[in-house]
């Protein structure tokens, strides 16, 4: 599984605020915020049900990466989505820093990937 999934019972609105203070509360900021369910009205007509990806950033973690990654920027921010589902649950979800950096195939980074995991798995626990 490339990513770490918690189904929450808040609704939508307070889910994402949740996930957002979790993510303060752990030195991430939200750089980016897409809101594909508008997203999806505007460019081609199509309802879906409420659906945002944030991208959460710690300054401190990106910067020990770019030392060890110069590229690594193509993999950040972290994207965390917030999914209302069918039946009114709301998932909300992180990508797994550990999946995603395989691909770069540098083994100065497993530490800190294991570390961010870590610290996002908290974040979504607290929520």
């Amino acid at each position: 599984m490339y990513y770490i999934n918690k189904t929450t019972n808040y609704n939508f609105e307070e889910a994402e605020q949740k996930i957002r203070e979790a993510l303060k509360d752990k030195g991430f900021g939200i750089l980016t915020e897409i809101d594909m369910q508008a997203t999806m009205k505007n460019k081609i007509d199509k309802d879906i049900l409420p659906y945002k990806i944030l991208g959460a950033c710690n300054p401190n973690f990106a910067y020990q990466a770019l030392q060890e990654e110069e590229k690594i920027g193509i993999m950040l921010p972290c994207n965390v989505t917030v999914i209302e589902n069918e039946n009114g649950s709301v998932d909300v979800s992180v990508i797994d820093p550990e999946k995603a950096f395989e691909a770069i195939g540098n083994k100065a980074i497993e530490p800190f990937a294991k570390e961010v995991k870590k610290v996002l798995e908290e974040a979504l626990s607290s929520i």
